[in-house]
């Protein structure tokens, strides 16, 4: 099997760049723990793929230019995997390796048709990943259906004795127990199951058509048989703000010892450090330390209504448009950068599973569907959204017909 890998993930004797000006020529020396494990199993990397510079740089990268996306290529295929979506979107290859830090795999997954997934935080090691965010990256697949996924996640996952965060290996072997077993049955059943679906955030700043397909798709898992109810994660608001302080703090120590190339940097890039030189050590703690409390809060929400996954709105609106940067909700542009992460970033601050699906589309361009679980539910996450793939064909829909 080929497979592409995002541009911040070592392949030994590739160039692998960050999409950046400030990494010269660089020729990675090893395999990341996530390539060598694909390798023994018996894929084949062939594409070092784009990225936005670091993961978190502007759409028209500096070094690179701009991934268009194959369902219009007026438009952007979201970030910062940029090139793995386009790669995937365009059939170049049939899998990919992405990172997701503010939902670098699951923004693009959902502006163009695919399903990608960011595992629990730690489930797969980021050894040999250039970091952007030490305490949010995540390292995952991308492809065309949950089924490719529940096979190249069980590869991926598992410690590897080098990433300080990676997880527990009896955790790791359980989870990978529940990915290699069977998946759902021809005409499968949801009877028993019960789906979360958010009444606020998620939903608010959402273009109706999109929130159109998110509900088609709510409305699938409701005639399978499972129990729809709502739940919301609390203090939506204050994780966004969190996660904007870790991040750009993070990125901006993660890149200070090559801030004397400061104006090579894209603009994108630029504004993000700028902002993380900005909050005092006690601002950022601060935001870390909530971090526990969160997790707990979120948890007790999903027991607390007794769900099996939280279902949400991808993205608020289709891709955006190359020449403004903006997207479009209900007739209203509005600046891309604000809306694109508002539904993905919290998930990762969580570190809790969560898998992008095809939902729909929205005059012509693809819209994602969000699958949210607990901790080390991977497996579960991919297991429904393999369901809507069983029962649907949505995700089959390719860019060129």
């Amino acid at each position: 099997i080929f497979f592409g890998v995002k541009d911040i993930i070592d392949v030994a004797g590739a160039p692998v760049t960050a999409g950046s000006h400030t990494t010269g020529d660089r020729i990675a020396a090893t395999d990341a723990t996530a390539v060598a494990r694909l390798r023994a199993a018996g894929a084949i990397p062939v594409l070092i793929t784009a990225t936005t510079e670091f993961a978190c740089g502007a759409p028209h990268n500096a070094r690179y230019g701009a991934v268009t996306n194959p369902w219009d290529r007026s438009r952007w295929t979201g970030g910062s995997s940029t090139g793995s979506a386009g790669a995937l979107a365009a059939r170049l290859v049939p899998l990919a390796l992405g990172t997701d830090t503010g939902g670098s795999i699951r923004v693009p997954s959902a502006l163009c048709n695919l399903t990608g997934i960011k595992p629990t935080y730690g489930l797969v090691p980021r050894t040999g990943v250039a970091s952007l965010s030490w305490t949010l990256d995540h390292i995952g697949p991308m492809a065309r259906s949950a089924a490719d996924l529940r096979i190249v996640l069980d590869v991926l996952a598992g410690p590897d004795g080098l990433d300080p965060a990676a997880a527990p290996a009896p955790v790791a072997r359980e989870v990978q127990a529940a990915l290699a077993a069977v998946g759902p049955a021809e005409v499968p059943s949801l009877t028993g199951v019960r789906i979360g679906i958010p009444t606020v955030w998620f939903t608010d700043l959402c273009d109706a058509a999109v929130l159109g397909a998110w509900e088609s798709v709510v409305g699938t898992f409701r005639d399978l048989g499972a129990d729809i109810v709502a739940v919301d994660i609390p203090d939506a608001q204050r994780i966004h703000d969190d996660v904007t302080i870790v991040m750009t703090s993070e990125l901006a120590s993660n890149q200070e010892g090559a801030l004397a190339k400061f104006a090579d940097y894209d603009i994108g890039t630029q504004v993000r450090i700028a902002r993380g030189l900005v909050p005092s050590a006690v601002d950022y703690l601060r935001s870390v330390r909530r971090r526990t409390l969160a997790q707990r809060a979120a948890v007790e929400a999903f027991d607390a209504a007794g769900i099996d996954v939280l279902v949400t709105p991808g993205i608020g609106a289709t891709a955006a448009r190359l020449s403004d940067v903006t997207v479009e909700i209900d007739g209203v542009r509005h600046p891309m950068q604000p809306i694109v992460g508002r539904n993905t970033s919290l998930v990762d601050y969580l570190g809790f599973p969560a898998v992008m699906a095809p939902a729909g589309f929205v005059d012509g361009l693809p819209a994602g569907v969000q699958l949210v679980g607990r901790p080390w539910a991977d497996d579960t996450c991919l297991r429904l959204a393999h369901v809507l793939q069983t029962v649907t064909d949505v995700h089959t829909q390719r860019a060129d017909e």
